[in-house]
């Protein structure tokens, strides 16, 4: 590990994925993503490596799913109007299996909305956001190290499962600077020998998503399933704070969790035993971890910076065995530790929890 220096989200993201051992990358520019496209634009290059421009998001995916089919290490990046331009590319990606990192810097929506912090891709990510039974493995960082670190984690993961990875961040993780250890850089890895790198003087490879036998394309979605099994056998991760004597669990993913962690920390100020419950997966959700924290603590609070996506997660964890309040933010509006500790205070106070939407 080198010694920490100050870096942006989006450009930690950038060198991240680099260190990685990145050979190409197909991008178009989106705020607030666009810093990740800069990076790469100057930095590959030097390396020798592959930077594209596309035209489009669509372009940008499917270039990543070609340059994957060829076993290149390749990653593309985007924000919330541009990711779901992307579902195309990225059900032939999984259905394919090829490895592929995408990032996306979630800004708010619908439509074009704004260019300011959310979390509403939520679903589009975790459910499968295009067409046929696939699900993606999304990992989902608080701060511009774990954006570091779950660049990197993602390639591995690609790498190992054969699968498209995301990595969810929104606006704020991409535009605050924070200080952050890089990782030594990697050596780049050779082809793998499933890859399309030419058949001379050796059986031919296919990769391909079109299946048009319909028993054939059952047996790849079971394929499908069982690797999706062994994710969530395997990769299950989230993270804790205060929550050993908690009463109430307050849970949030990503920017919500880390502003959640500083009015937890006021409301223990206070003398309320809160603490944080934070899913670093996403898909896998922390279903059984979650459980068990239910049946721990009295309530729960639900924050997210949207309506409520992971709110029907945390329902499913929790099967009602717990009374469940939400407080979100929509359109790009940012909760303050403010906001969230009052949601802290009426829950200890004895008011009635319940599944309630706050938004701006």
């Amino acid at each position: 590990m080198s010694s920490k220096i100050l870096m942006k989200g989006n450009e930690a993201i950038a060198e991240s994925a680099i260190r990685a051992g990145c050979q190409a990358y197909f991008g178009y520019p989106i705020t607030p993503q666009t810093e990740v496209l800069e990076y790469m634009a100057r930095r590959m290059p030097q390396l020798g490596r592959v930077f594209l421009q596309a035209e489009s998001e669509l372009a940008a995916i499917n270039m990543l799913y070609g340059a994957a089919c060829a076993g290149v290490c390749a990653m593309t990046s985007t924000s919330s109007p541009g990711f779901s331009l992307m579902q195309e590319g990225i059900s032939y990606i999984a259905c394919s299996m090829v490895p592929a990192v995408v990032v996306n810097v979630m800004r708010g929506g619908p439509g074009l909305g704004n260019i300011q912090p959310s979390q509403a891709d939520y679903s589009q990510m975790t459910k499968g956001g295009g067409h046929g039974d696939y699900k993606v493995l999304t990992l989902a960082p608080s701060t511009i190290q774990e954006l570091v670190d779950h660049v990197g984690l993602a390639f591995d993961l690609a790498d190992e499962y054969r699968q498209i990875v995301f990595v969810i961040a929104d606006g704020m993780l991409g535009q605050m600077m924070e200080p952050v250890e890089l990782p030594e850089m990697r050596e780049l890895r050779p082809p793998p020998a499933w890859a399309l790198t030419g058949a001379k003087g050796r059986p031919k490879n296919i990769i391909t998503s079109l299946y048009l036998n319909a028993p054939e394309l059952e047996k790849v979605n079971q394929e499908l399933q069982a690797v999706y099994r062994r994710i969530e056998a395997n990769e299950v991760r989230y993270d804790s704070y205060l929550l050993e004597d908690a009463e109430i669990a307050v849970v949030a993913y990503g920017t919500a969790a880390r502003i959640a962690r500083t009015a937890i920390r006021r409301a223990r100020e206070a003398g309320i035993r809160v603490g944080l419950f934070r899913p670093i997966t996403v898909y896998p959700f922390p279903y059984e971890a979650l459980a068990e924290v239910a049946g721990r603590v009295q309530e729960m609070l639900v924050v997210e910076m949207s309506a409520g996506q992971m709110l029907e997660d945390v329902r499913m964890a929790t099967c009602c065995r717990v009374p469940i309040r939400f407080f979100g933010k929509m359109g790009g509006v940012v909760p303050l530790p403010e906001d969230i500790l009052a949601e802290i205070e009426a829950l200890a106070q004895g008011k009635p929890a319940m599944v309630a939407q706050k938004g701006a």
